[in-house]
């Protein structure tokens, strides 16, 4: 991250019209499935002024939202933002009211929604920052693996040139399990959960009956199973969704996405989004206590279709497939049941064997391209990672890796597992190209736009999802 940034002056131009009606039509739109989120992700509806949801609340919509309340006695902020996006955030805040920021609550330590405090902190008044006790360690663990977390990133996003930060805003107050901070005329209730992360927390504020879930809801299907970060808590997770429906609450405000009015709506959000992740939970339970292996396991659990459905659950960003090996990981540790892979030999020795028992590695990569012709995805990736482990150098094994990498990305449509595949086509069609990966990412408008860095999650349609957002978690 950059040093923090000086305070954003206010705008000296016209004063734009207010949106405010126009973003809540746009959001009963998206509720009722005849819009997307892209005009949100993309920044249609940013700016230099906050989209005023009540009196003493402010909304900023963005690839990762944040929330100002006005309370009589100085403003307090729910998340920052991304680093990127924080001189514009700052602006639209000190538009909002020019009263200090006497407080800021995270919701938890991922860095879209951390890194923007740095104009607020170069004020006069410097907010004094509440976040649950495992923030902390979260920062401390990002700084010792920033090496790793840079490689993820960039292959889950298609951005080769990120680097992760290593400079973070400590709280300043923790709590362990619940906190009321009172400000003005309003109430914070702070209530930790597990759920995305072990240093959760939603903000209640019972005066304005206003939720802010954090990443507890994100108009996607939950992100409970990412296959490259560290443990979630599915049932955890559906724990808290179902106290948050139980609290009444009239206007929910999402880590990420829209903003849903009404409390029957909000309650039918949250008590849908648990119920999905509840199902996942129990019947890979069911399987496991069966003693049936994790590749058994993750071929029977079943999602209700109609769940998927919902406009909020959609799985664009991460996927079930994903959440029921996230809570093998979490209830069985990393072993699979499958005897050879508890002490395997080197992956590169396997592939050599079996391209060798096939006639070569080009046998094998012939049979994934036939197997990619025939629909079945899944089986040519196995043959062609097998034979380019097999043969790393030999451009026809290259070519058919990457175009049956290429295809997988295609037909995929979760973040999660777009990038990683894209990552790979890349990484043999630079074999083939004597090129490298960012040159091969950057041949494809997507894989461009990514590249130059907008990255976004959360719309189903890769076209749309091109240009969604512009940071990364």
């Amino acid at each position: 991250m950059s040093a923090p940034l000086a305070p954003e002056p206010l705008s000296d131009g016209p004063v734009p019209p207010d949106r405010s009606a126009e973003y809540l039509a746009y959001a009963d739109r998206v509720w009722y499935g005849t819009a997307d989120l892209q005009d949100h992700l993309t920044g249609v509806y940013s700016g230099d002024r906050l989209i005023r949801l009540r009196e003493e609340v402010g909304f900023c919509p963005g690839f990762a939202n944040s929330v100002v309340f006005d309370t009589g006695d100085g403003l307090v902020l729910v998340d920052a933002g991304d680093v990127m996006s924080a001189a514009q955030r700052h602006a639209a805040v000190r538009n909002f009211s020019t009263d200090r920021v006497a407080a800021a609550i995270l919701t938890h330590g991922h860095v879209d929604h951390v890194g923007g405090l740095g104009p607020f902190d170069a004020e006069e008044h410097r907010p004094e920052v509440h976040a649950h006790e495992a923030v902390a360690a979260r920062f401390d663990r990002y700084r010792r693996t920033d090496g790793y977390n840079s490689w993820i990133n960039r292959r889950q996003f298609g951005v080769p040139w990120l680097d992760w930060p290593t400079e973070y805003r400590y709280p300043d107050t923790t709590y362990r399990s619940r906190r009321t901070l009172r400000q003005g005329r309003l109430t914070f209730e702070l209530v930790h959960a597990r759920g995305e992360t072990d240093d959760h927390t939603y903000v209640w504020v019972p005066e304005s009956k206003v939720l802010c879930t954090g990443d507890l809801f994100i108009w996607n299907t939950p992100n409970a199973g990412n296959p490259q970060k560290v443990q979630r808590y599915p049932e955890e997770w559906a724990a808290a969704l179902r106290d948050m429906a139980d609290l009444g609450a009239e206007l929910l405000l999402p880590g990420h996405g829209i903003p849903i009015v009404g409390a029957g709506r909000v309650r039918e959000a949250l008590t849908d989004t648990a119920l999905l992740l509840q199902t996942l939970c129990d019947q890979t339970r069911d399987l496991m206590n069966r003693g049936l292996r994790l590749d058994e396991v993750v071929r029977r659990v079943r999602v209700p279709a109609d769940l998927l459905a919902k406009p909020y659950l959609r799985p664009a960003y991460d996927e079930p497939e994903f959440v029921v090996r996230n809570l093998w990981r979490l209830w069985g540790g990393w072993y699979d049941q499958n005897p050879a892979h508890l002490k395997p030999a080197p992956e590169a020795d396997v592939a050599a064997e079996f391209a060798a028992a096939a006639g070569g590695a080009r046998a094998l990569a012939a049979r994934a391209a036939e197997l990619l012709a025939s629909g079945r995805l899944r089986l040519a990736a196995h043959l062609a990672e097998t034979a380019a482990l097999a043969a790393p150098r030999d451009k026809e094994v290259a070519r058919i890796r990457a175009e049956v990498y290429a295809c997988r990305a295609g037909h995929e449509t979760s973040t999660m597992a777009r990038g990683i595949f894209a990552w790979a086509a890349a990484e043999s069609s630079a074999v083939v190209e004597g090129t490298d990966v960012a040159t091969e990412l950057a041949r494809t408008p997507q894989g461009a736009g990514h590249v130059a860095g907008r990255v976004g999650v959360g719309l189903a349609d890769d076209a749309a999802d091109t240009a969604a957002g512009d940071t990364v978690r």
